[in-house]
Protein backbone atom coordinates (compact mmCIF):
# COMPACT_ATOMS: atom_id res chain seq x y z
CA UNK A 1 0.00 0.00 0.00
CA UNK A 2 2.19 2.77 -1.13
CA UNK A 3 1.56 6.20 -2.46
CA UNK A 4 2.90 6.97 -5.93
CA UNK A 5 6.62 6.39 -6.12
CA UNK A 6 8.44 7.03 -2.89
CA UNK A 7 11.41 5.09 -1.71
CA UNK A 8 10.37 2.42 0.79
CA UNK A 9 7.18 4.26 1.55
CA UNK A 10 5.85 3.86 -1.92
CA UNK A 11 6.14 1.20 -4.50
CA UNK A 12 5.70 1.66 -8.17
CA UNK A 13 2.40 0.28 -9.32
CA UNK A 14 3.01 -3.18 -10.62
CA UNK A 15 1.61 -4.57 -13.81
CA UNK A 16 -0.01 -7.96 -13.63
CA UNK A 17 2.18 -10.61 -15.14
CA UNK A 18 0.63 -11.90 -18.31
CA UNK A 19 1.10 -15.43 -17.04
CA UNK A 20 -0.98 -14.64 -13.97
CA UNK A 21 -4.02 -13.03 -15.52
CA UNK A 22 -6.07 -16.18 -15.85
CA UNK A 23 -6.87 -18.02 -12.66
CA UNK A 24 -8.17 -21.54 -12.44
CA UNK A 25 -11.95 -21.59 -12.45
CA UNK A 26 -13.51 -21.56 -9.03
CA UNK A 27 -16.85 -23.16 -8.28
CA UNK A 28 -18.73 -21.28 -5.60
CA UNK A 29 -17.36 -18.44 -3.52
CA UNK A 30 -17.36 -18.71 0.25
CA UNK A 31 -16.88 -16.27 3.08
CA UNK A 32 -13.39 -14.82 3.17
CA UNK A 33 -10.84 -16.52 5.39
CA UNK A 34 -9.78 -14.50 8.43
CA UNK A 35 -6.68 -13.19 6.66
CA UNK A 36 -3.85 -12.18 8.99
CA UNK A 37 -1.02 -9.70 8.55
CA UNK A 38 1.62 -11.68 6.60
CA UNK A 39 4.45 -11.01 9.04
CA UNK A 40 5.56 -12.59 12.32
CA UNK A 41 3.60 -12.19 15.54
CA UNK A 42 4.11 -8.74 17.07
CA UNK A 43 5.63 -7.11 13.99
CA UNK A 44 4.08 -3.73 13.15
CA UNK A 45 3.94 -2.74 9.49
CA UNK A 46 2.28 0.08 7.58
CA UNK A 47 -0.44 -0.97 5.16
CA UNK A 48 -0.56 1.59 2.34
CA UNK A 49 -3.06 1.88 -0.50
CA UNK A 50 -3.22 4.38 -3.31
CA UNK A 51 -5.31 5.23 -6.35
CA UNK A 52 -3.86 3.79 -9.52
CA UNK A 53 -2.26 0.77 -7.87
CA UNK A 54 -2.28 -2.23 -10.20
CA UNK A 55 -4.32 -4.25 -9.55
CA UNK A 56 -6.77 -2.02 -7.74
CA UNK A 57 -7.19 -2.73 -4.00
CA UNK A 58 -3.66 -4.11 -3.67
CA UNK A 59 -1.80 -3.38 -0.45
CA UNK A 60 1.85 -2.43 -0.03
CA UNK A 61 3.29 -3.30 3.38
CA UNK A 62 6.07 -0.89 4.33
CA UNK A 63 8.57 -0.91 7.17
CA UNK A 64 12.11 0.33 7.69
CA UNK A 65 14.47 -2.60 7.18
CA UNK A 66 11.78 -4.78 5.63
CA UNK A 67 14.23 -6.47 3.22
CA UNK A 68 14.80 -10.04 4.39
CA UNK A 69 11.92 -10.05 6.87
CA UNK A 70 9.98 -13.36 6.89
CA UNK A 71 6.71 -13.31 4.96
CA UNK A 72 4.00 -15.61 6.36
CA UNK A 73 0.89 -17.19 4.86
CA UNK A 74 -2.08 -14.95 5.68
CA UNK A 75 -4.36 -18.03 5.90
CA UNK A 76 -4.03 -21.80 5.41
CA UNK A 77 -3.81 -22.82 1.79
CA UNK A 78 -2.05 -24.55 -1.08
CA UNK A 79 0.76 -23.00 -3.12
CA UNK A 80 -0.40 -22.47 -6.71
CA UNK A 81 2.36 -20.19 -8.09
CA UNK A 82 6.03 -19.64 -7.37
CA UNK A 83 7.16 -17.33 -10.15
CA UNK A 84 9.95 -14.93 -11.06
CA UNK A 85 9.28 -12.00 -13.40
CA UNK A 86 12.88 -10.78 -13.12
CA UNK A 87 13.26 -7.00 -12.91
CA UNK A 88 9.66 -6.31 -14.00
CA UNK A 89 6.20 -6.44 -12.46
CA UNK A 90 5.91 -8.70 -9.37
CA UNK A 91 9.53 -9.87 -9.47
CA UNK A 92 9.65 -12.95 -7.27
CA UNK A 93 6.12 -13.78 -6.14
CA UNK A 94 3.93 -16.50 -4.61
CA UNK A 95 0.23 -17.26 -4.83
CA UNK A 96 -1.78 -19.33 -2.33
CA UNK A 97 -5.21 -20.89 -2.87
CA UNK A 98 -7.43 -20.81 0.24
CA UNK A 99 -10.52 -22.45 -1.27
CA UNK A 100 -13.92 -20.99 -2.09
CA UNK A 101 -12.43 -18.81 -4.82
CA UNK A 102 -10.04 -17.00 -2.43
CA UNK A 103 -6.34 -16.57 -3.21
CA UNK A 104 -3.58 -14.34 -1.89
CA UNK A 105 -0.48 -13.02 -3.66
CA UNK A 106 2.84 -11.93 -2.17
CA UNK A 107 5.20 -10.03 -4.49
CA UNK A 108 8.66 -8.41 -4.72
CA UNK A 109 10.12 -11.16 -2.53
CA UNK A 110 13.86 -11.51 -2.05
CA UNK A 111 13.46 -15.25 -1.37
CA UNK A 112 10.81 -17.91 -2.05
CA UNK A 113 10.71 -20.84 0.36
CA UNK A 114 7.81 -23.01 -0.82
CA UNK A 115 6.95 -25.03 -3.92
CA UNK A 116 3.83 -25.46 -6.05
CA UNK A 117 1.40 -27.97 -4.58
CA UNK A 118 2.69 -27.56 -1.03
CA UNK A 119 0.10 -27.18 1.74
CA UNK A 120 0.89 -24.39 4.20
CA UNK A 121 -0.71 -23.49 7.49
CA UNK A 122 -1.59 -19.99 8.57
CA UNK A 123 1.60 -18.35 9.82
CA UNK A 124 3.89 -20.63 7.79
CA UNK A 125 6.93 -18.77 6.47
CA UNK A 126 6.75 -18.78 2.66
CA UNK A 127 9.50 -16.32 1.73
CA UNK A 128 11.23 -13.08 2.61
CA UNK A 129 10.37 -9.50 1.69
CA UNK A 130 12.51 -7.60 -0.77
CA UNK A 131 12.57 -5.29 -3.79
CA UNK A 132 12.53 -7.56 -6.83
CA UNK A 133 10.54 -6.62 -9.91
CA UNK A 134 9.47 -3.15 -10.97
CA UNK A 135 9.81 -1.24 -7.72
CA UNK A 136 11.63 1.83 -6.43
CA UNK A 137 12.01 0.60 -2.85
CA UNK A 138 11.59 -2.54 -0.76
CA UNK A 139 8.11 -3.53 0.41
CA UNK A 140 5.68 -6.44 0.25
CA UNK A 141 2.92 -6.23 -2.35
CA UNK A 142 -0.15 -8.15 -1.10
CA UNK A 143 -3.51 -9.07 -2.63
CA UNK A 144 -6.68 -10.77 -1.39
CA UNK A 145 -8.34 -12.09 -4.56
CA UNK A 146 -11.80 -13.60 -5.02
CA UNK A 147 -12.28 -15.46 -8.30
CA UNK A 148 -9.48 -13.45 -9.87
CA UNK A 149 -10.64 -10.01 -8.68
CA UNK A 150 -8.62 -8.17 -6.03
CA UNK A 151 -10.83 -7.27 -3.07
CA UNK A 152 -10.42 -4.51 -0.49
CA UNK A 153 -8.19 -6.11 2.09
CA UNK A 154 -9.33 -7.04 5.60
CA UNK A 155 -6.72 -8.15 8.16
CA UNK A 156 -7.87 -10.01 11.27
CA UNK A 157 -11.31 -8.47 10.84
CA UNK A 158 -10.02 -4.89 10.41
CA UNK A 159 -10.54 -3.18 7.06
CA UNK A 160 -7.53 -1.62 5.38
CA UNK A 161 -8.28 2.06 4.53
CA UNK A 162 -8.68 3.10 0.89
CA UNK A 163 -6.85 5.28 0.19
CA UNK A 164 -4.31 5.95 2.88
CA UNK A 165 -2.05 4.33 5.43
CA UNK A 166 -2.66 2.41 8.63
CA UNK A 167 -0.33 0.55 10.99
CA UNK A 168 -1.16 -3.09 11.72
CA UNK A 169 0.47 -5.24 14.38
CA UNK A 170 0.54 -8.87 13.31
CA UNK A 171 -1.23 -11.56 15.32
CA UNK A 172 -0.18 -14.14 12.76
CA UNK A 173 1.34 -17.18 14.43
CA UNK A 174 0.76 -15.79 17.93
CA UNK A 175 -1.12 -18.93 18.91
CA UNK A 176 -4.76 -19.39 19.73
CA UNK A 177 -7.81 -19.28 17.48
CA UNK A 178 -7.69 -16.18 15.26
CA UNK A 179 -11.50 -15.94 15.25
CA UNK A 180 -13.82 -14.66 17.97
CA UNK A 181 -17.42 -15.74 18.54
CA UNK A 182 -18.71 -12.30 17.56
CA UNK A 183 -16.73 -12.40 14.31
CA UNK A 184 -18.31 -15.75 13.44
CA UNK A 185 -21.89 -14.76 14.29
CA UNK A 186 -21.63 -11.27 12.84
CA UNK A 187 -22.52 -7.68 13.61
CA UNK A 188 -25.05 -7.09 16.37
CA UNK A 189 -24.42 -10.34 18.28
CA UNK A 190 -23.07 -10.39 21.84
CA UNK A 191 -21.93 -13.37 23.90
CA UNK A 192 -24.45 -14.23 26.65
CA UNK A 193 -23.08 -17.65 27.67
CA UNK A 194 -20.14 -19.93 27.01
CA UNK A 195 -18.88 -23.35 28.02
CA UNK A 196 -15.33 -24.68 27.86
CA UNK A 197 -14.96 -28.09 26.21
CA UNK A 198 -12.05 -29.13 28.40
CA UNK A 199 -8.96 -27.80 26.64
CA UNK A 200 -10.30 -28.62 23.15
CA UNK A 201 -12.34 -25.49 22.58
CA UNK A 202 -15.31 -23.42 23.73
CA UNK A 203 -18.99 -23.35 22.76
CA UNK A 204 -20.62 -19.91 22.71
CA UNK A 205 -24.22 -18.70 22.82
CA UNK A 206 -24.84 -15.20 21.45
CA UNK A 207 -27.89 -12.98 21.07
CA UNK A 208 -28.85 -10.12 18.77
CA UNK A 209 -31.33 -7.84 20.53
CA UNK A 210 -32.36 -6.20 17.26
CA UNK A 211 -33.17 -9.33 15.25
CA UNK A 212 -34.14 -11.44 18.32
CA UNK A 213 -31.85 -14.17 17.03
CA UNK A 214 -29.63 -16.52 18.99
CA UNK A 215 -26.39 -17.79 17.48
CA UNK A 216 -24.15 -20.69 18.52
CA UNK A 217 -20.58 -21.31 17.43
CA UNK A 218 -17.88 -23.63 18.73
CA UNK A 219 -14.31 -22.34 18.50
CA UNK A 220 -11.52 -24.90 18.43
CA UNK A 221 -8.42 -24.55 20.61
CA UNK A 222 -6.61 -27.59 19.21
CA UNK A 223 -5.55 -28.65 15.69
CA UNK A 224 -5.96 -25.05 14.56
CA UNK A 225 -5.73 -24.68 10.79
CA UNK A 226 -6.30 -28.42 10.33
CA UNK A 227 -9.75 -29.82 9.55
CA UNK A 228 -10.98 -31.89 12.50
CA UNK A 229 -14.30 -32.85 14.06
CA UNK A 230 -16.35 -30.07 15.64
CA UNK A 231 -20.03 -29.18 15.94
CA UNK A 232 -22.44 -26.50 17.13
CA UNK A 233 -26.19 -26.78 17.69
CA UNK A 234 -29.12 -24.61 18.69
CA UNK A 235 -32.63 -25.76 19.60
CA UNK A 236 -35.47 -23.34 20.30
CA UNK A 237 -38.00 -25.01 22.60
CA UNK A 238 -40.79 -26.46 20.52
CA UNK A 239 -38.77 -26.36 17.30
CA UNK A 240 -36.37 -28.68 15.46
CA UNK A 241 -32.73 -28.61 16.47
CA UNK A 242 -30.30 -27.03 13.96
CA UNK A 243 -26.78 -28.48 13.89
CA UNK A 244 -23.57 -27.71 12.03
CA UNK A 245 -21.27 -30.72 12.28
CA UNK A 246 -18.21 -31.80 10.31
CA UNK A 247 -14.47 -31.30 9.99
CA UNK A 248 -13.51 -27.66 10.41
CA UNK A 249 -10.23 -25.76 10.62
CA UNK A 250 -11.20 -23.18 13.27
CA UNK A 251 -14.87 -23.30 14.24
CA UNK A 252 -18.27 -24.93 13.77
CA UNK A 253 -21.32 -22.79 13.06
CA UNK A 254 -22.68 -20.23 13.09
CA UNK A 255 -26.10 -21.76 13.82
CA UNK A 256 -28.80 -19.09 14.10
CA UNK A 257 -32.47 -19.21 15.11
CA UNK A 258 -35.04 -16.62 16.08
CA UNK A 259 -35.86 -17.18 19.76
CA UNK A 260 -37.26 -13.99 21.25
CA UNK A 261 -38.56 -14.89 24.72
CA UNK A 262 -38.46 -18.67 24.08
CA UNK A 263 -36.07 -20.98 25.95
CA UNK A 264 -33.14 -22.43 24.02
CA UNK A 265 -30.92 -25.47 24.34
CA UNK A 266 -27.44 -25.08 22.88
CA UNK A 267 -23.98 -26.59 22.80
CA UNK A 268 -21.28 -28.11 20.68
CA UNK A 269 -18.26 -30.37 20.52
CA UNK A 270 -14.62 -30.56 19.53
CA UNK A 271 -13.42 -34.11 19.05
CA UNK A 272 -14.73 -36.20 21.95
CA UNK A 273 -15.36 -33.21 24.24
CA UNK A 274 -18.96 -31.97 24.11
CA UNK A 275 -21.53 -29.87 25.97
CA UNK A 276 -25.33 -29.72 25.88
CA UNK A 277 -27.21 -27.18 27.96
CA UNK A 278 -30.67 -27.54 29.47
CA UNK A 279 -33.42 -25.31 28.10
CA UNK A 280 -32.46 -21.88 29.43
CA UNK A 281 -32.13 -18.16 28.60
CA UNK A 282 -35.89 -17.96 28.32
CA UNK A 283 -36.21 -14.20 28.60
Amino acid sequence: MSRLRRFAAVAAAVALPACGLTLAAQSTASAAPNFQVPFKCGVTVTAATFSGHNPANSVDFQKSGITGMPVLAAAPGTVTRVANEGSTSYGRWIELDHGGGWRTRYAHLSEQEVSVGQSVGQGKEIGKAGATGGVTGPHLHFEENLNGVTQKAVLNGVAVPYYGKKDFTSKNGCGGNPYSATQVCGSGFSVIDQQALGTAGTAYLLYNSSSKENCVTTLKAVSLGTASAASAFLEVQGSTRATDSGNFTYYAGPVKKNAGSTCVKWGGSVGSSSYESPFEHCG
